[in-house]
């Protein structure tokens, strides 16, 4: 299964829609939009993945580029998320915190 990363999405865009372009390029088994959880509106980017390797570099070739909506997507093959690293504990002193306040 092979994962792309799929960006410069016109905000409108719905999972089926993505999953719909995609598919000319080959068996799509996931097509997902990003979607921002505090505003619940798309974040402009998704991923969609394919059943096979092959597939999925058809549609980078076929589709990066390409317009849809007014808009060039930019397709690549996905990368794993990073680390957001180990910050450890807590979050250090706030020095007084509950004490009375002094002005």
């Amino acid at each position: 299964m092979a994962k792309l990363y799929v960006g410069n999405l016109p905000f409108q865009t719905t999972d089926a829609e993505l999953k719909t372009v995609f598919a000319a390029a080959g068996e799509v088994t996931r097509a997902t939009v990003v979607i921002d959880k505090f505003t619940n509106r798309s974040r402009g980017f998704g991923f969609v993945e394919f059943a096979d390797d092959a597939s999925a570099q058809k549609a980078i070739q076929t589709l990066n580029g390409k317009d849809l909506g007014g808009r060039p997507l930019k397709v690549a093959e996905a990368k794993p998320q990073e680390s957001r690293g180990d910050f450890g504990g807590g979050g250090g002193g706030g020095g007084n915190y509950g004490g009375p306040r002094r002005f």
